[in-house]
């Protein structure tokens, strides 16, 4: 990684208004979370608040668990076969991991936008429409599949474009559209694994102020690499590091430090952040 000056992302991370979280509740409580696949534990002890509509970052090296945390929140662990989440994940004060608690309906809450654009090979009315057909949300399709176009900021850009194949758009277009297939269904939280890594600096910007408008209306949890996005677009931010097993051997990821974006670009309270946001390791 090359090194980066601490000042600039401090600049960066203050452009931005802070929420009051005082005032906000805590959509997500995460108490004491750990993530095994069989023998290997891939985060430990990991406890935070995320609070609603606002954007919620998490930083780190690879390796370090940002991915496998993230897919707690809409249970998507659970396609792992050997998978297995201790701890507690509350959603508005709910086990999200109750026996009684439904992973489809957690999913349609708690929807996901993947690191790589995957549209299905529909056309682009019937990729928005998809999810709403399959939850017997009908009635006034071609109005809720405007909705989302328009919420993603893609509408004027397809409106006459509709029936043609979501696969003739550009990479950013994809991602746009498949923000707006996970609006379509009105979820509570967007979650996004990495959204704009695969996109060019023009589209990464567009998908970046998508994200300070759906805000607004949404409680946004955003993995990124790319810590000039973190500073750009979050309110909170955990950085996560890798603890290595004194042989060296198995790696587990920890949640080091987590506050304020602009406290943890210009005063992190841990060393280990301060050496990643710095550049000096990761």
């Amino acid at each position: 990684m090359s090194t980066i000056e601490p000042a600039s992302l401090a600049q960066i991370a203050q452009t931005h208004d802070e929420p009051n979280f005082a005032e906000r509740e805590a959509v997500f409580r995460v108490e004491d979370l750990a993530v095994s696949y069989g023998d290997n534990v891939a985060i430990r002890e990991v406890s935070l608040d995320v609070y609603e509509k606002s954007i919620t970052a998490f930083i780190g090296p690879s390796g370090c668990g940002k991915s496998t945390f993230i897919r707690c929140f809409n249970r998507m662990n659970d396609l792992v076969p050997s998978a297995k989440v201790a701890g507690n994940v509350l959603y508005h004060g709910k086990d999200l991991y109750a026996d009684e608690v439904d992973p489809v309906e957690v999913r349609r809450r708690i929807g996901m936008v993947f690191q790589k654009p995957n549209p299905f090979p529909k056309s682009i009315f019937d990729n928005i429409a998809f999810g709403p057909r399959v939850l017997g949300l009908k009635e006034n399709l071609a109005n809720r599949v405007e909705s989302a176009l328009k919420q993603a900021a893609l509408w004027d850009e397809v409106k006459d474009r509709l029936k043609e194949s979501a696969l003739g758009l550009s990479g950013g277009q994809q991602q746009r559209l498949c923000i707006a297939r996970c609006l379509a269904v009105e979820p509570d939280v967007i979650l996004m694994d990495e959204p704009a890594s695969a996109l060019d600096p023009i589209s990464t910007t567009r998908i970046e102020d998508l994200m300070h408008e759906l805000k607004r209306d949404y409680t946004i949890v955003i993995v990124t690499h790319n810590m000039q996005q973190a500073a750009r677009v979050a309110d909170m931010t955990a950085f996560f590091s890798v603890d290595v097993a004194p042989d060296g051997g198995k790696r587990t990821g920890i949640l080091v430090e987590y506050d304020r974006t602009a406290k943890i670009f210009t005063t992190p309270a841990d060393k280990r952040t301060e050496d990643y946001v710095t550049g000096r390791f990761g």
